[in-house]
């Protein structure tokens, strides 16, 4: 239960991350969606 809390809170400041950085193009596409396979992998 802790860890599903855990991962949720990390998923959730990740997609807060994510789209604060596609917001301001601090990153190149191809880069977001690179990071965005290692986050969900590393989650599930």
């Amino acid at each position: 239960m802790n860890k599903m809390l855990t991962s949720v809170i990390a998923l959730g400041a990740g997609m807060a991350a994510y789209n604060y950085a596609s917001n301001n193009n601090m990153m190149s596409g191809r880069k977001m969606r690179k990071l965005g396979k290692k986050m969900t992998r590393a989650l599930f």
